[in-house]
């Protein structure tokens, strides 16, 4: 493979193609998909890695947080992805409740994501108290993605979306980090931590770091593509938008349902005789 991002190649992405895309010093994109139709855009563009956010729970189903959102209602949207996209790679969230009790808990939901719906890999939250979550994983095979700093399905236990990793608990998430590390875990993800934070942890580890939310230093940089697309009515800072679909899909709504009331549409050229 020539470069990670872009890259043309005949199969899919895999978790070496990321170690050796770290090892080069190139950075890469990642988007999150929901189902077929944007995955297949973002898979020809050239998006390396498409995640499967539990963040469907806010952008797909409407709740207020990711908490409670279920591994059904993921697999569905998990498989649409897969099938959707022919080169990322389609890394499925475990959703809270669904890992947390045991490894064992964990490995039997990892392997309905990726028997059930044909996903590559896995993101749980967490560091040292999920350590034995990514061990029994990793020596089962299944592909881990760690995620520390703001980790929104403890949102409640962390007082609300704030920006975590300041003083002594900076030295507790670069712990955690060299721990997912060593556990096996192919690649973390670094929410809401400073960006001086973020820097050092990236450059002490062998595996790719993820930003969201974490200064520019990261080796990947990841968004939510309603985000990422101006469809979100009160972003986050960290969020930068790329393009105005809400105010596309509000002209196209308003300009078909006037051309309904007026009767232009349908014209002749959209009418079977």
């Amino acid at each position: 493979m020539s470069s990670l991002y872009g890259g043309v190649t005949g199969r899919r992405v895999t978790i070496r193609d990321l170690a050796q895309a770290k090892e080069r010093g190139e950075r890469w994109p990642m988007l999150t998909a929901y189902d077929a139709m944007t995955a297949r855009a973002f898979d020809r563009a050239g998006v390396p890695v498409l995640l499967v956010g539990d963040s469907a729970a806010m952008v797909v189903y409407g709740y207020d947080s990711t908490l409670p959102v279920t591994v059904d209602d993921l697999l569905p949207l998990t498989a649409a992805v897969v099938r959707g996209s022919s080169r990322a790679l389609v890394v499925a969230d475990l959703p809270f409740g669904s890992y947390q009790g045991s490894p064992a808990q964990a490995l039997e939901t990892s392997a309905r994501f990726m028997k059930e719906a044909g996903a590559h890999a896995i993101k749980l939250e967490g560091g040292r108290r999920v350590l034995p979550q990514v061990e029994l994983l990793v020596s089962a095979g299944v592909p881990v993605m760690g995620h520390l700093g703001l980790t929104p399905q403890s949102v409640n236990a962390l007082g609300g979306y704030r920006v975590q990793g300041r003083g002594q608990s900076g030295d507790e998430l670069m712990a955690d980090a060299k721990d997912l590390e060593r556990a096996g875990a192919f690649a973390v993800v670094l929410e809401c931590v400073p960006a001086e934070l973020a820097e050092r942890v990236t450059t002490s580890l062998s595996i790719p770091t993820i930003g969201i939310g974490a200064g520019a230093a990261t080796d990947a940089q990841v968004l939510v593509w309603q985000d990422m697309m101006g469809l979100t009515e009160h972003p986050a800072r960290f969020v930068k938008a790329y393009g105005t679909l809400a105010d596309d899909l509000d002209r196209a709504v308003r300009a078909f349902s006037d051309e309904v009331v007026s009767g232009a549409f349908p014209s002749a050229e959209h009418t079977y005789t």
